[in-house]
């Protein structure tokens, strides 16, 4: 480590260091960012993006009376270094250490809380207003990646930027990734920015700003002579259409396709984002501005470290890998395949087989395994660009043409778009399959990426099929029984590895709405019976529970329900007498989730067995290392199952019921 990375503890400190001292600090950065993150892992690549223009702005302005907010916030880690967090950023994304996302209780630099794409825009305006509104004169910068302007809450801010204020810095990070390759218009847009610049009179406002000052006060800022730092400044662009120029557009012949002028705002670039002199003198000239200004930055994903520069989408975030190499541990042997990977393979047999089968993705190829697809049935394949709210009525739209589109989206990102979900595919009854991965806990990630709410939000929709499978063969034939059905499916699985079953060559119909008993009553005499009901992957802790409460000598039944909506009532209903204790297990919240589907189903069927619903707390659950110390800490364990069944048993009699055979 430097002296200089010793010597920052707080952004002050970046104000009394020379141009060529902020490179040098740079440089060091980024080698805290590619060792600091080889043991746990993280998101190298975007950080190592911008890391000069982090500091950049903690040498212009002043946090935390100058706010930052930064869209989707997974690049903050230099923000972090250099707000007084060095000493601990190498425990970033483990437990009881450092978030990964901006986190506002976690210090009073971090203005705003992030994990989902295309917020920052309305954030920071929302500041603006409230600053405005008090008379203050601070800053308010808005940091958002080309990724940004595929979310539709990006272009609705845009649109109020203008009337409800005259001071707003937006920098536009553009390195033309999100976590894959950027797909769209907007991304079209954004290149023929760059390669096509026009000075006009946002140049000239510049440069001119640039000469009044002092010529040594410029060559310090810039670290250059005068004339080529001019040369260097690219500013406002109209562009051309291919065909030539617009015809009858009154500006001379130059059709202006510029979107953020037509949005009113001020726009300075595509500039250096790498050029901490430039970036400097830039951000300098926008807190001059007496109206909104957005600066478009040019930055190269993974700067710095070749191994994420060859491989950008792998190195976007990543767990642990070799510092000198950027090699990853390879899988073990003879685990079981990860439960995206189930679905990706899956979707491509169902591809092949049914024409009628689409994938759609909101920028996730690779985090959901349509990358698969892509590369195999392309035709059938469609990335919309982070846009969960198009993608679902898009869907809906091929649903209304027999299509059955099968919409891959993390379970915590599907709840952006909710009321497509009801107005659009629910109320029309329309077959749209929603493949909900991450469904559980996305352990370093933390609260933002958890998948804990989807039971709640999708099984008080009329008409929704709700599936939970136990293992990778149940997900084959669930996605097969779902491009069956004339009505909304939703299939929820976690992140990490299935279970190791081994998968049919042909997948088989699952009725609908149907439990299977695994594991029946044994009918020991005198016994306290316990129907264990294991959602979803927690049946195999419903099993190991079994085998030890059945060793305390309790008579167990275990049962994979399957489904979330509709319920198997008979089953439920049939082993909710029978048993003297009825437990649930669940991935997600116990508030609105399964097991209160079970408490519903045995309250309206006069059974007042009493219940123990192993399920996550009404709470956000934090961040840690693994998802293992997080089911320790919060009660989702074996043991906690077993000692949760016991306490209640220990206040109630064995049942009088006859033999328990009718499901064997």
């Amino acid at each position: 480590m430097s002296r200089y990375l010793e010597m920052v503890d707080h952004p002050s400190h970046l104000k009394k260091l020379t141009p060529e001292q902020l490179a040098e600090l740079a440089g060091d950065v980024r080698q805290e960012l590619i060792e600091g993150l080889a043991k746990n892992g993280g998101h190298l690549g975007p950080n190592l993006g911008v890391v000069e223009l982090s500091i950049a702005l903690h040498r212009v302005f002043e946090t935390p009376r100058d706010k930052f907010v930064w869209d989707v916030s997974h690049q903050v880690y230099v923000h972090k270094i250099l707000t007084g967090r060095r000493d601990r950023f190498r425990t970033i994304r483990t437990t009881n250490g450092l978030n990964g996302f901006a986190l506002r209780s976690e210090s009073e630099h971090d203005c705003y809380g992030a994990g989902h794409a295309g917020t920052a825009l309305s954030a920071a305006l929302g500041m603006c207003a409230a600053r405005d509104q008090r008379k203050g004169d601070e800053h308010v910068v808005c940091v958002f990646g080309d990724a940004a302007l595929t979310n539709g809450i990006s272009f609705e801010a845009l649109n109020n930027i203008k009337c409800t204020t005259k001071r707003f810095i937006g920098i536009l990070n553009d390195n033309e990734w999100s976590i894959a390759k950027n797909v769209g218009a907007i991304a079209e847009y954004l290149g023929k920015l760059t390669t096509s610049p026009r000075y006009n009179k946002v140049a000239r406002d510049f440069n001119n700003w640039l000469r009044r000052l002092p010529k040594g006060d410029l060559v310090a800022m810039l670290g250059s002579k005068t004339e080529e730092a001019l040369k260097g400044i690219a500013a406002s662009v109209a562009l051309e259409p291919a065909h030539g120029p617009l015809e009858g557009d009154g500006r001379g012949g130059h059709g202006s396709a510029m979107l953020f002028e037509e949005f009113g705002l001020r726009y300075l670039g595509p500039i250096d984002g790498h050029n901490i002199p430039l970036l400097v003198s830039t951000l300098e000239f926008a807190k001059t501005c007496n109206e909104p200004v957005v600066i478009h930055v040019l930055t190269q994903k993974g700067k710095g470290y070749e191994a994420a520069l060859k491989f950008p989408e792998k190195f976007h975030g990543l767990g642990p890998y070799d510092a000198a190499t950027g090699q990853t541990p390879a899988p073990k042997s003879g685990a079981a395949p990860m439960w995206q990977e189930v679905f990706g393979r899956t979707m491509v047999k169902l591809c092949q087989q049914n024409k009628n089968v689409v994938g759609i993705t909101a920028a996730m190829p690779s985090g959901t395994s349509l990358k698969l697809l892509e590369q195999a049935v392309p035709g059938q394949y469609y990335d919309v660009g982070i846009a969960e709210e198009h993608a679902v009525i898009f869907a809906a739209g091929m649903a209304t043409m027999g299509f059955h589109p099968v919409v891959a989206i993390y379970s915590t990102f599907l709840q952006r778009a909710y009321d497509c979900i009801h107005h659009d595919v629910c109320l029309q009854d329309l077959p749209v399959i929603f493949c909900m991965d991450r469904a559980g806990l996305s352990a370093n990630d933390g609260p933002t990426h958890h998948g804990l709410f989807d039971i709640s939000y999708l099984r008080c929709l009329p008409g929704i099929i709700g599936m939970a499978p136990a293992n990778e063969d149940e997900l084959q034939d669930m996605m097969f029984t779902a491009t069956l059905q004339s009505h909304p499916v939703a299939i929820r699985y976690p992140r990490g590895n299935a279970e190791g079953v081994p998968i049919k060559e042909i997948p088989a119909m699952v009725p609908i709405g149907k439990a299977v008993v695994v594991e029946n009553f044994s009918n020991t005499a005198g016994s306290t019976r316990v129907a264990l009901f294991g959602l979803g992957p927690m049946l195999t802790l419903a099993r190991a529970a079994a085998v030890q409460l059945r060793a305390d000598g309790f008579d167990v039944a275990v049962i994979n329900p399957r489904y979330f909506k509709p319920l198997d009532r008979e089953v439920h209903e049939f082993y909710g007498k029978a048993a003297d204790v009825v437990a649930t297990l669940e991935d997600h919240v116990a508030m609105g989730g399964y097991g209160s589907a079970v408490l519903e189903c045995l309250s309206e069927a006069g059974i007042s067995t009493p219940m123990h619903r192993l399920a996550w707390p009404d709470q956000f659950v934090e961040h840690a290392t693994t998802v293992d110390y997080l089911r320790e800490k919060h009660g989702l364990t074996v043991a906690a199952l077993v000692a949760g069944v016991k306490s209640i048993a220990a206040r109630k009699a064995p049942s009088q019921t006859s033999s328990a055979t009718r499901f064997a």
